[in-house]
């Protein structure tokens, strides 16, 4: 069999001349012979594939075990050593990025500042953005508990609600005796 890059020109050759540009799929490709591969064909293509798929693998578990070695070396920088010690903190590279990092932040650096708050766990939302957030989770809850037919504790929220929409007579008189009552608040008191 010819090499991986010929098996990529033959799929490339095949997916051109797929007849009044449809869309590639089983029974435009089958046409072309990838149906008629023996077993053999097949477990090679795979092999290669499994082969490619471990490189991959193992370059990014690489990558990240030289970048951790990296950040947890030692470094000697005049600048951010006698900082880093005064505040007790190991002076690694990983150290001396996240000083990097806030000294941008200070100098007024706003990426520099989020990228310190989101790692600091600091939330951006306030307690107004919580309070709405909650608002909209006990929404959906009484919703999913209408929809399932679990309203035992929602009914008497319902009731009251269409009770305030269909106020009685007597509701309605002590409503407008207790406006009555505050109508000189407002003016002065004189005496």
């Amino acid at each position: 069999m010819g090499g991986h890059n010929g098996a990529g020109r033959t799929v490339f050759n095949i997916l051109t001349r797929i007849e009044g540009g449809g869309v590639a799929n089983y029974e435009n490709i089958k046409d072309y012979g990838f149906d008629k591969r023996t077993a053999k064909e097949q477990r090679e293509i795979a092999v290669m594939g499994g082969k490619a798929s471990g490189e991959a693998r193992r370059r990014k578990a690489d990558f990240r075990k030289t970048l951790n070695m990296l950040l947890t070396a030692e470094i000697d920088n005049e600048e951010y050593k006698p900082v880093l010690e005064a505040l007790g903190i190991e002076c690694t590279l990983e150290s001396a990025l996240n000083m990097a990092m806030i000294k941008e932040g200070l100098a007024g650096n706003v990426k520099a500042y989020e990228a310190i708050a989101k790692y600091a766990g600091q939330s951006n939302q306030t307690e107004r953005d919580d309070e709405e957030q909650r608002i909209r989770t006990e929404r959906a809850k009484r919703a999913r508990d209408l929809e399932v037919g679990n309203d035992d504790s929602n009914d008497e929220n319902i009731q009251n609600f269409l009770k305030a929409m269909r106020p009685t007579q007597e509701d309605l008189e002590e409503l407008f005796d207790n406006v009555g009552d505050g109508e000189n608040e407002g003016e002065e008191k004189t005496e």
